[in-house]
C-alpha cells in the first residue's frame, strides 16, 4: 500500500496555514442575505399588527418576532449578533412608543439618527476627515497615509457625500411620512431605504478605496501587492 511522505503532504499543510482569509463583507457582517431579511421582519410585523391590533399588541408582535429570529439563529448555530442588535433596536423603538403612546414613534429614533448621520458625514468632509476614508482605512489597517494625497481625499469625499445623501434621503422621506401619520408607508420606507440603499452607497466607498489604493501604490506611499 502506497503512503504519502511527509514532504509530499507538507506543501498542502503550509498552503492551508498561509492562505489568506477572506475579509467579511458588509453583507456577511449583517448576517448574510437572511440576516438582511430577518432585520426587516420585526418592522413588518409591527406595521401589519398595527392594522388589526391595538398599539401594545403591535409592539409585542414586533418584539416576539425579533426574539424568535434570535432563537432560531441560535438553534441553527448561526451568528446571533444581528439578532441581538434587532432585539435591542425593537426594545428602544418600543420604549419610544410606550412613552408617547403613538405608533409612528416606533420609527422616531431611526428618523433622527438618519439626520444625525447625514450631518456627521457632511461635517467630516468639511474638516477634511471624510468618514468613508477614515473607516475604510482603519478597517484595512492602512492608517491615515491616504490623507497626504489630495486626489485620494477627493475620492473619499465623494463616497462620504454619497453616504450623506443616503442618510439625508432616509430622513426626508421618513420624516414626511411621520409628519403625515402614515405608519404603513413609514415601515415600507424604513425597509426599502435600509440595507439595500446602503449597499449601493458602499459600492461607491469600495470604488473610492480602489482608486485611492492604486494611486497611493503608484506614488510609493503603499507597498505593491505581491503576486
Amino acid at each position: 500500500m502506497e503512503t504519502k511522505s511527509f514532504l509530499e503532504t507538507e506543501p498542502d499543510t503550509q498552503t492551508e496555514r498561509t492562505a489568506p482569509r477572506r475579509q467579511p463583507s458588509v453583507l456577511d457582517q449583517a448576517g448574510g442575505a437572511k440576516g438582511v431579511i430577518y432585520s426587516a421582519l420585526p418592522v413588518l410585523a409591527f406595521v401589519i399588527a398595527h392594522n388589526f391590533l391595538e398599539l401594545t399588541a403591535s409592539i409585542v408582535a414586533a418584539f416576539a418576532v425579533a426574539v424568535a429570529i434570535g432563537g432560531a439563529r441560535l438553534v441553527r448555530g448561526e451568528s446571533v449578533q444581528p439578532a441581538i442588535g434587532g432585539v435591542f433596536g425593537v426594545a428602544i423603538a418600543a420604549g419610544a412608543v410606550w412613552f408617547t403612546g403613538s405608533a409612528k414613534d416606533y420609527f422616531l429614533i431611526g428618523i433622527w439618527a438618519s439626520l444625525a448621520g447625514a450631518i456627521l458625514f457632511v461635517l467630516s468632509v468639511l474638516v477634511r476627515w471624510p468618514l468613508a476614508g477614515v473607516a475604510w482605512n482603519a478597517a484595512t489597517g492602512k492608517g491615515t497615509v491616504w490623507r497626504s494625497d489630495k486626489r485620494s481625499r477627493l475620492y473619499y469625499d465623494i463616497a462620504t457625500l454619497v453616504l450623506a445623501a443616503v442618510f439625508g434621503a432616509r430622513f426626508a422621506v421618513q420624516q414626511y411620512f411621520y409628519a403625515t401619520d402614515q405608519v404603513g408607508s413609514l415601515g415600507i420606507a424604513k425597509i426599502a431605504m435600509g440595507f439595500p440603499l446602503l449597499a449601493l452607497a458602499l459600492l461607491v466607498v469600495a470604488w473610492a478605496a480602489r482608486r485611492s489604493n492604486r494611486r497611493l501604490t503608484a506614488l510609493g506611499l503603499l507597498p505593491a501587492k505581491r503576486a
